[in-house]
């Protein structure tokens, strides 16, 4: 009647990301091999864990109390498992850690090359979610977001100052189209929109003499991507509003121009977290390590 831990984690990984699909990637499996371990668990236990249909999995009643009590017990295996790896006289293992794709981007070469270069036993796996996900239920070390986007009841680990956005478009778009001198000046223009992980669409950010509002932009290209954003930018496409630091390549070298400037709000920086109540493992201590040593040179 037992489970192996690879079925249990399985089952936790499908309930938390709703799909084979998601779930079998974080696991670096096959959507049907992990198919299989679920078929294989629920005919030795002779339960249906999950509803199943062409266009969702959920849990069923008896999978839902199955869930809630493996969840701690595999959080209590994976702290025991960081315990031991405490007592090495080196960091191993892998890092596991979840982020957003645009704070990996920012941290990728000053961070996390810097950490392997230190620690070449300890792997690093970084998984990107556009949605803040449950860290400690889906088996990671930490995760990587802004500051305010953090749950409430994380250790935070500072990584970056406040991020300043940037308004920018190809000389191209403003010999056409002019530059705009206050925010209202933008619903006469394009701007590239984008849509967040909520469905939902940002709306620009501004602030002037204390005073904070957003805008509603106009423009016939939305993206979910700022990476996207970026290039089509570059292409002449319309004004895109992104982080300061990844367009300063491209301010520096003409390829595009920045505008109003003056009202653009900044945003509390990235910040590493992970759990309180969890034991800090070998492996996650010395990044954290890493991270403030780079602070205070860069200070």
């Amino acid at each position: 009647m037992r489970g192996s831990l690879s079925e249990l984690e399985a089952v936790v990984a499908v309930a938390a990301r709703g799909g084979f699909r998601a779930a079998a990637r974080d696991l670096g499996i096959s959507s049907s091999a992990l198919s299989q371990q679920i078929m294989t668990l629920e005919a030795r236990i002779g339960l249906r864990l999950f509803n199943r249909s062409t266009r969702s999995v959920v849990l069923s009643a008896a999978g839902e109390r199955f869930v809630a009590e493996i969840t701690p017990a595999l959080a209590a295996i994976r702290n025991a498992i960081d315990q031991v790896d405490e007592h090495r006289l080196e960091p191993a293992g892998t890092l596991r850690i979840n982020s957003s794709i645009g704070a990996i981007r920012m941290i990728l070469a000053p961070l996390v090359v810097e950490y392997m270069r230190r620690f070449p036993k300890v792997g690093v796996e970084i998984m990107t979610d556009a949605a803040l996900i449950d860290i400690n239920a889906q088996g990671f070390d930490a995760g990587i977001r802004v500051r305010e986007a953090v749950p409430p009841d994380m250790v935070l680990v500072p990584i970056s100052d406040s991020i300043h956005p940037a308004i920018v478009g190809s000389p191209e778009y403003f010999d056409k189209h002019g530059l705009p001198m206050v925010p209202a000046d933008l619903q006469s223009h394009q701007c590239i929109r984008a849509r967040m992980a909520n469905g939902g669409l940002y709306s620009w950010e501004f602030e002037r003499r204390g005073q904070q509002f957003s805008l509603a932009v106009p423009g016939m290209l939305t993206l979910d991507d700022s990476d996207l954003m970026l290039r089509a930018a570059r292409e002449g496409a319309g004004l895109a509003y992104l982080n300061e630091w990844q367009v300063a390549d491209d301010l520096a070298s003409g390829r595009l121009k920045r505008v109003l400037k003056d009202w653009t709000v900044p945003y509390p920086g990235l910040c590493l977290y992970y759990p309180g109540r969890r034991h800090v493992p070998a492996k996650l201590r010395t990044f954290v390590e890493l991270i403030r040593g780079v602070r205070r040179e860069n200070a």
